[in-house]
């Protein structure tokens, strides 16, 4: 059993990205596993100062939201990222969190595994490349971490496209039950 956390970024309710992160954490619980899930949407957020008092104190100064969900971050094996896409990239929410996020480069995280889930409205797979280069990113800055996992629903422009595409939900879920 691992202890799975499923963050999803999306700020609309009945998203995209948000069913894909729901399928995922639904396949996950199935195989056992502790899936705890966080949505960034009405959560307070500000973005990093770049001060690095978290360096210093093992957790951001600004007292919002943000450290709460850095704190699970921290006690999760597995994390798994939703997020839509926007200009090719991952939303500007899920970045400002990873951002948000630096004191764990100096703590004793225990995460490994992270997945990344996408809805994003072109039909051409270059978007999902991007954002896995985006969140690869990320991932370079902590030791013996790897991206486990990723799934782009291509073509979800409107709200609900992803429901009606099963195929994109049955990978997710069976994506989730591997963990």
């Amino acid at each position: 059993m691992k202890n799975v956390l499923v963050i999803s970024s999306s700020l609309h309710n009945m998203s995209n990205s948000e069913a894909l992160a729901q399928e995922f954490a639904k396949g996950a619980a199935e195989a056992g596993n502790k899936v705890d899930f966080v949505s960034l949407r009405g959560k307070k957020i500000a973005f990093c100062t770049g001060c690095l008092a978290c360096q210093k104190k093992g957790k951001c100064v600004i007292k919002d939201d943000a450290n709460a969900i850095t704190e699970k971050m921290k006690k999760a094996e597995v994390i798994v990222f939703a997020t839509p896409i926007y200009y090719y990239e991952m939303s500007g929410q899920l970045k400002t969190m990873l951002d948000r996020a630096n004191s764990l480069y100096s703590s004793d995280y225990k995460f490994r595994e992270i997945y990344l889930l996408t809805a994003a409205a072109d039909t051409d797979k270059k978007a999902m490349n991007i954002a896995k280069r985006g969140i690869s990113g990320w991932i370079a800055c902590f030791d013996g971490v790897k991206l486990k996992g990723a799934l782009c629903a291509t073509g979800a422009e409107n709200p609900g496209d992803v429901k009606e595409r099963t195929a994109f939900l049955k990978k997710v879920f069976a994506m989730g039950k591997k963990v």
